[in-house]
């Protein structure tokens, strides 16, 4: 992807894209590439380090939740289930 795909993609502009970036460069979480069709314009990617902590983002996030809907009852759980429907199909329309 891009840093103009990915701003895009990301609802920001460009320019904050670009300092995004290359602090994500700095820290080894991301590299950048030079575009095969353009060497003007460069691909962003994960790297492996930005993976990793990626996955590790997510376990604590899906860990913390878990501990949290553990504690709602069987009504909370039935009405946050209508909720996250509601939500997909509102995602979908946007895509």
């Amino acid at each position: 992807m891009t840093p103009s795909e990915l701003a895009s993609v990301e609802r920001i502009q460009r320019p904050t894209a670009t300092r995004i970036l290359a602090a994500l460069v700095e820290r080894g979480l991301v590299a950048r590439e030079p575009a095969a069709e353009d060497r003007r314009s460069a691909h962003v990617r994960i790297t492996r380090g930005g993976s990793a902590l990626l996955a590790r983002a997510r376990q604590r996030k899906t860990a913390y939740l878990a501990r949290r809907l553990e504690r709602l009852d069987d009504e909370e759980l039935q009405t946050l289930e209508r909720a996250a429907a509601v939500l997909e199909r509102l995602i979908e329309d946007d895509v």
